[in-house]
């Protein structure tokens, strides 16, 4: 059995594709790239939902990892792309964070929420005064046919 693994595990590490693919230089980083992902799809969410801390803790850690992965032999470029794009994706975040809670950010989406439920109502308002007006036209067109019908 042992015979066998050492087999399999020579013709892996013969071809220089597949010895990559199964190495921690490849799989590490695959892994890792959640992070970037859930920062990216969290930019379209309210930033009152983000945390300045952690936001922080995580633009540390990603540049502190992309210096790593040029640091270690072999250079990986993956591990440094994945860094770099989470890098990238928690400056943004933490520019949202600030934004939202030290440049006015907060006031100007309440605003901006004030004004969409005005706006509502008065939708609102203008649609129930065309729902009227469509049952009268109808209610004169069924008398018009009674009428006609009689």
């Amino acid at each position: 059995m042992a015979a066998a693994i050492k087999a399999i595990n020579a013709k892996i590490r013969s071809n220089k594709a597949l010895d990559y693919f199964c190495s921690t230089h490849f799989w590490g980083p695959a892994s890792n790239f959640g992070i970037p992902l859930a920062a990216i799809a969290d930019m379209k969410k309210d930033p009152e939902i983000i945390s300045g801390p952690f936001t922080a803790s995580l633009a540390f850690y990603s540049g502190t990892f992309m210096r790593y992965s040029m640091a270690v032999t072999p250079k990986n470029y993956l591990l440094f792309a994945c860094h770099f794009i989470n890098f990238n994706s928690q400056l943004v975040q933490g520019y949202r964070w600030y934004d939202y809670w030290y440049m006015g950010g907060k006031t100007n989406s309440e605003n901006l929420k004030l004004q969409a439920e005005g706006k509502a109502s008065e939708l609102e308002t203008k649609a129930e005064g065309a729902l009227d007006q469509a049952k009268q036209t109808v209610q004169k067109g069924v008398e018009e046919a009674k009428k006609k019908v009689s």
